[in-house]
């Protein structure tokens, strides 16, 4: 499509995952049970933290806000995608890639700030055992959630409004299978310095102060578990932090990646990987890392789903 200005646009065409016609249907079909997965997974987990008493605990207040983020995340891309695949026309409106943008950043700056909030609790929890009922407050913890529900709207409003007031002027084609703010830029003919600037400064920002939480949270939680007597302690100790921990290396690393590698060495192929990974591989990997891995879980899977099917055979 030839030159045009905002007035004249009305839809994109997204590339997709692959240009490749024989690999759709196979996509599709993976994909889609990995969607149906997530969605399983992470409801499961939402229902589970609030159905069930012996959950009611901040641990598991912010493992259902990172579920309700993980699904969000995934239902803001993956629907569209799935009907492209089955149609095979990429096409999205301007108004529904401006709200799929909007609330994809919304949810992975959320996802960042509550991983921290996590690390934070889990600090509380194994530095502060006695204090942490009254220090992980109700009032605490909303704070710690709201706040970057507060934060990611503001944030998410302020980057799709500036991408979308701009003027369009080049081709409508979007390199990649969603409405990512980094595709759109180059599409821009106004302000696209000015944009860029403003996504990378808050990316390092929301990125490094995340990040730097979680690694002084576990630094302590170390520190603090090396100066235990006990060796059931200690075991007891990892237990409490692992499935966090692994969670936080799978979705920071996967970021680092992303956002490290030089200009050079970047593609749009690469990111397309990286943006699988975060967006529909990480929520359907995290039900399985804080169910499998917590016997509380389980013990709730079966208070809250087993034992009444039990009783009504």
């Amino acid at each position: 499509m030839g030159p045009q200005n905002l007035t004249e646009l009305t839809e994109f065409i997204l590339v997709g995952v692959t240009r490749h016609p024989e690999l759709q249907h196979p996509l599709f079909v993976a994909f889609l049970a990995i969607y149906m997965i997530t969605v399983v997974g992470n409801m499961g987990l939402i229902v589970l933290t609030k159905a069930d008493s012996h959950l009611q605990t901040p641990m598991y207040f912010f493992i259902r806000h990172l579920a309700f983020v993980d699904l969000g995340n995934s239902t803001v891309i993956y629907p569209k995608m799935l009907v492209d695949f089955v149609v095979d026309q990429n096409t999205i409106s301007y108004y529904v890639c401006a709200t799929q943008m909007a609330f994809y950043i919304l949810f992975i700056i959320c996802e960042l700030f509550i991983l921290s909030a996590m690390a934070y609790d889990r600090y509380v929890a194994i530095c502060n055992p006695l204090l942490y009922n009254v220090i992980m407050s109700q009032k605490l913890c909303y704070a710690l959630v709201g706040i970057p529900y507060l934060y990611s709207t503001f944030l998410s409003l302020m980057v799709t409004s500036k991408i979308f007031i701009s003027t369009f002027c080049g081709s409508n084609i979007i390199s990649h299978f969603y409405c990512d703010n980094t595709a759109l830029i180059p599409l821009l003919c106004s302000n696209a310095r000015e944009i860029e600037l403003l996504i990378i400064i808050f990316s390092a920002l929301n990125l490094i102060s995340s990040l730097l939480v979680v690694l002084v949270s576990y630094m302590l939680i170390l520190t603090a578990i090396i100066q235990m007597n006990s060796a059931e302690g200690r075991k007891k100790a990892f237990s409490t932090c692992g499935s966090h921990l692994t969670v936080v290396v799978v979705f920071y690393g996967t970021l680092l990646f992303m956002y490290l590698q030089p200009k050079s060495a970047r593609s749009s192929d690469t990111d397309k990987m990286a943006s699988v990974f975060y967006t529909l591989v990480i929520p359907v990997i995290n039900p399985f890392i804080y169910s499998l891995r917590n016997k509380e879980v389980k013990h709730a899977f079966d208070r809250v789903f087993r034992r009444p099917c039990k009783l009504s055979i």
